[in-house]
């Protein structure tokens, strides 16, 4: 199996911690997103869209990262530990909620703020206007109140008392913010308790190995500047940021 990653993307990191902890053999595959590489003409080959993460056995590729989640989980997970995307009906159709949910929610509100913290004066020639910040992080702060108050609640975990693959995605994505020095769980006791609980189902030592780069996001401008391909960059993330 040959996974296309760069750790600096969230639902990477996720694809990554999975692979890992379920022990499945893998070949790392790093795309390197500052400097422009999914836009070479061999990846293109891999995946059209030009996006990690990509799962690649055999002739066999897979692109999007839950579907990847799910695909590891339910091929590789023992029935011992199916608790990453359980069996049984009700508890899978929680875990499927959240992953549906988080898209326009907790990710994009997250990554926005990160994009925002990092790369606007880069590619924008400015600094972020206060009226552009500031709602940004007030949207990624009802994503955060929902995924406590709608989604954990008063529960170990997202689905009950074991983790899951919404877990998982979750803890990674508000992993984002933090990394640019914006701490999203200030205030929130059951949030950071809950968030060492996954942490310690991952492994702590893993946990922090994938999150290497995103927490020292300080270089990301610096390697972006030097890519060969930033200015095939810049027009996508203006229209990011004018939105």
């Amino acid at each position: 199996m040959e996974l296309y990653l760069d750790l600096i993307s969230p639902p990477c990191r996720s694809v990554f911690l999975l692979a890992k902890v379920l022990q499945i053999p893998f070949d790392f595959k790093l795309v390197k997103l500052s400097a422009g590489q999914q836009y070479t003409e061999e990846f293109g080959r891999i995946n059209t869209i030009r996006k990690v993460p990509v799962m690649k056995e055999g002739s066999f590729i897979l692109t999007e990262s839950v579907a990847i989640l799910k695909f590891l989980a339910q091929k590789h997970a023992p029935s011992a530990v199916d608790h990453w995307y359980p069996a049984d009906l009700q508890q899978q159709a929680r875990v499927n909620e959240y992953l549906s949910w988080q898209h326009l929610n907790l990710r994009i509100h997250g990554s926005r703020v990160f994009l925002l913290r990092t790369l606007y004066p880069l590619i924008m020639g400015s600094e972020v206007p206060e009226d552009k910040m500031d709602a940004a992080v007030e949207n990624l702060t009802q994503s955060v109140n929902l995924l406590e108050d709608k989604f954990l609640q008063d529960k170990a975990f997202i689905v009950g008392d074991k983790v899951s693959l919404a877990d998982l995605v979750a803890v990674i994505e508000l992993m984002q913010p933090i990394g640019t020095g914006l701490n999203v769980l200030e205030g929130h006791p059951r949030l950071i308790a809950w968030r060492e609980r996954v942490k310690q189902e991952v492994g702590k030592k893993l946990f922090d190995e994938a999150h290497e780069s995103v927490m020292k996001v300080n270089s990301l401008p610096q390697e972006m500047q030097r890519s060969s391909h930033l200015q095939a960059l810049i027009p996508k993330f203006q229209k990011v940021f004018n939105w």
